[in-house]
């Protein structure tokens, strides 16, 4: 069970700063100690009760963001504005280490105000993940009907079908978007900075590699356009500063003469422009990072072994190396004092065992043979280890492009929360990499059904292509089996049975879009072509 927390006093007022804290912080450690089991999430009742603990936690951190924005934890240091570090000549010893005392105080108060509203921000997109993972997980049926209903619906109609049936059952959603092994792995608690700190080297990589896929822009947009405007009040003139949202970028004279009336003037514009990543909010893409480098650490080192003996025949001699250095560096003598000479009696003591067990020629140097499997070891890590994480998720955002449509990615929440609906060339670079050593393992030692699709991009655009084809009209596509159909048409590597098999979808589904596609593209009578020039113009 979930703490519930409340900010109001007694009085219904909200309580002093330092009692916010205490309770936020109190709330965030219970969640961090608090294990969710996520191992029986195919009973019904069993995935109920972990959905409701995701969404009243959600709901509870939620509130605790919106009342500390009312308490302007947004902007914690501004109240350090009027304590200035000038002083006039005037000024008493006295009173300068007064205003010095009042400023370390303040300053100590804003900072615990500025990391546990961060905090709680965190835990809210780590949460938000979360539901959209089980979200797309699971379809809750009606066994009377066989009407499916999502998660939320399902508890918002308080557990009723429309047909006022009570009985349901659990249903997999194998063409859903998901990957439930990340959950744990997300900074639930805010905890984001700890679970970057236990990265291995190699998943510190993966993590860099995995926001640097989510935050890839877009050119510029226009976000905002401000007018300013002259108008006549009372026979007085005013200027006034008029701010716009991006929908009035084109027509903005219209919607100034809309509200001001059509004798205003306009005398200068501003257009304010942003680039929007692909996940458009820091501490989404944070938890999403952090999630995806950790479970790709899980496969590493339940495969590590396997691997290193498939690459290596000497690698004997790798873990003596390993274990020298790894012995060597966990010592520190008494008689030595200062960091450099330590370092300098750690060198000497690993030259001397490695030369002691023969790892070293006279001269100092490792043997060719080993320095050349240190090098291959760490470009496997490197170009092998450090990319899973990168690809997985890849693979997971370009399944969710494929396979959803414009409107769903627009309306209803997801495993990427603020992801954008559509992207344009720029953003559609990091698809041109498809990581074929990656995908190979995955698919060898993990199971992962994923597919080293070339040119992934060009796949993306033709569907956005498509999409804009259609829209306005009232042709049905099945989604989950489209993505699968365009993968197969854009490319002759694979068959529609493997394409069907890694989107997990029939094989006769993906027929059936395949036809369909044709038909949209090359409509067969002059009525259906008069329609599409309609539908696309």
């Amino acid at each position: 069970m979930y703490l519930a927390v409340d900010f109001k006093d007694q009085k219904g007022d909200i309580m002093d700063e330092s009692s916010m804290i205490i309770k936020s912080e109190r709330f965030l450690n219970q969640i961090e100690n608090e294990e969710i089991d996520l191992s029986n999430l195919g009973d019904l009742d069993s995935f109920i009760d972990v959905y409701t603990t995701f969404t009243n936690r959600s709901e509870t951190l939620q509130n605790m963001r919106e009342i500390m924005d009312e308490s302007g934890y947004t902007a914690p240091y501004r109240s350090l504005n009027r304590y200035g570090s000038s002083f006039s000549s005037e000024a008493e010893f006295e009173e300068i280490t007064e205003i010095n005392r009042h400023n370390q105080f303040f300053r100590a108060k804003a900072s615990a105000k500025s990391n546990s509203f961060d905090r709680v921000k965190s835990a809210i997109d780590a949460h938000r993940i979360a539901i959209g993972n089980l979200e797309e997980y699971a379809k809750i049926k009606c066994k009377k009907c066989s009407k499916s209903y999502r998660a939320s619906t399902f508890i918002n109609n308080n557990k009723v079908c429309k047909c006022g049936c009570e009985d349901f059952e659990l249903k997999i959603n194998h063409q859903g978007v998901y990957r439930l092994e990340i959950i744990p792995y997300l900074p639930l608690s805010g905890n984001y900075m700890v679970l970057m700190s236990d990265l291995s080297y190699w998943g510190r990589e993966s993590f860099k590699r995995i926001l640097n896929v989510l935050q890839q822009k877009r050119k510029s947009v226009v976000k905002t356009v401000s007018p300013i405007i002259k108008i006549y009040n009372n026979g007085r003139e005013i200027k006034k500063r008029v701010s716009l949202d991006s929908e009035f970028a084109d027509c903005y004279e219209e919607e100034v003469r809309r509200r001001y009336g059509k004798k205003v003037r306009i005398e200068r514009l501003e257009f304010h422009k942003t680039k929007p990543s692909i996940i458009n909010d820091k501490n989404t893409r944070t938890a999403l990072a952090l999630a995806y480098a950790k479970h790709a650490e899980d496969i590493i080192l339940k495969y590590q072994d396997e691997i290193l003996k498939e690459n290596f025949e000497n690698l004997d001699k790798i873990e003596i190396y390993d274990e020298i250095i790894k012995s060597v560096n966990l010592e520190k003598p008494n008689f030595i004092e200062t960091a450099d000479d330590l370092e300098e009696w750690r060198k000497d003591k690993i030259d001397s065992l490695l030369e002691e067990m023969g790892l070293v020629d006279k001269y100092g140097n490792l043997n060719h043979g080993l320095r050349k499997d240190l090098d291959k070891r760490e470009k496997l890590k490197r170009d092998v280890f450090a990319n899973i994480g990168p690809t997985l998720i890849t693979w997971d955002l370009f399944r969710y492009y494929l396979c959803t449509s414009n409107d769903r990615r627009k309306r209803y929440g997801s495993p990427f929360p603020y992801i954008r609906g559509d992207i344009d060339r720029q953003q559609r670079k990091i698809f041109q990499n498809p990581h074929r050593e990656v995908v190979k393992l995955l698919q060898e030692k993990h199971n992962e059904r994923i597919l080293s699709v070339p040119e992934m991009d060009l796949l993306l655009f033709k569907k956005f292509k498509l999409e804009k084809q259609i829209k306005n009209s009232n042709i049905k596509l099945n989604y989950a089996a489209l993505g699968p159909a365009i993968v197969y048409k854009g490319s002759d590597k694979f068959t529609i049975q493997e394409v069907a098999n890694a989107f997990k979808v029939p094989p006769k589904a993906v027929e059936r879009e395949i036809e369909k596609v044709k038909n949209i593209q090359r409509p067969r009578s002059k009525n259906a072509s008069k329609f599409l020039d309609l539908i696309t113009n």
